[in-house]
């Protein structure tokens, strides 16, 4: 396992930082771009916006040609329809690649945005070089199912918990303090109805392409938090032994934003995962 250090630096500069410009596509996703050569697209997790990879972007763009996105119905992004699966989140991200004119690209993926990375990978062949899949889940046990489903049926009636998702997302160290409160200003910001699409097909989509990480060729990172109560190592480790080219990393003493909590290590981590096969070009 890996430990971390305070994340107060990186999570204050990453509010200091305050919204990113975004650009929009033609069917309306938006994006904010920086750095250049190898692309590497950034899909963030539910109730989120691109903002929540600020220290990556910040990292990351001295190397590489970093795109983070909003995902559909969250931040500056046009929704998708009620009732869209995983599968449907997957093909919009592919459209976002054909609009973008990217042939190949590196992809790493939040919890529901690490759902739309592997299905990605899975189903789009080549063109996804690497796969970083961070804090996602994989075959919850029923327990972690029925409650997950639960909490996505209640969202049409009683809105957006932001309470909830802050107490298993973080804990009460004073390190996250900062992260806790950003987490808490984006998810107030949320469009509701783009929240409740997205949320149900997180809820519905840990085993669709659960079985086709053993048709994943490239470098595959599996990375969570030790703490993290709903992606957890256990998970990473699974998924890591079923890709050809797969890894697993736990986080000592984190819960599920570790790019926010230990940004450090998971940069260093995403480099290591961004040089691995370079050799072999």
């Amino acid at each position: 396992m890996l430990t971390a250090g305070s994340s107060k630096d990186a999570a204050a500069a990453t509010s200091a930082a305050g919204a990113l410009p975004r650009k929009r596509t033609a069917s309306g996703t938006a994006y904010h771009e920086a750095g250049s050569g190898e692309p590497l697209v950034l899909i963030h997790g539910v109730g989120m916006r691109l903002e929540a990879w600020a220290p990556q972007i910040a990292f990351l763009s001295a190397g590489h040609r970093v795109i983070a996105v909003d995902m559909p119905g969250h931040g500056a992004s046009a929704k998708l329809p009620a009732g869209s699966r995983l599968e449907e989140f997957v093909a919009w991200f592919g459209r976002f690649l054909d609009e973008m004119a990217i042939e190949t690209t590196n992809v790493a993926g939040h919890s529901m945005g690490a759902l739309v990375s592997g299905g990605a990978a899975a189903t789009f062949g080549e063109r996804i070089s690497r796969v970083a899949y961070l804090n996602g889940v994989y075959r919850r046990d029923p327990e972690a199912k029925a409650a997950v489903l639960a909490r996505a049926a209640a969202i049409p009636a009683t809105g957006v918990d932001k309470e909830g998702p802050l107490a298993r997302w973080f804990g009460d160290d004073p390190d996250s303090l900062v992260a806790r409160e950003l987490t808490r200003e984006w998810l107030n910001l949320v469009d509701p109805e783009g929240y409740a699409v997205a949320y149900a097909a997180f809820a519905g989509g840990d085993e669709t392409y659960a079985d086709r990480w053993k048709d994943v060729r490239g470098p595959a990172l599996f990375l969570t938090g030790s703490d993290d109560p709903n992606s957890t190592p256990l998970m990473a480790t699974q998924m890591a032994a079923l890709a050809p080219k797969g890894w697993a990393r736990i986080v000592e003493g984190h819960r599920h934003m570790v790019n926010l909590t230990a940004p450090d290590i998971v940069n260093s981590l995403l480099v290591e995962w961004l040089s691995f096969g370079e050799d072999e070009r």
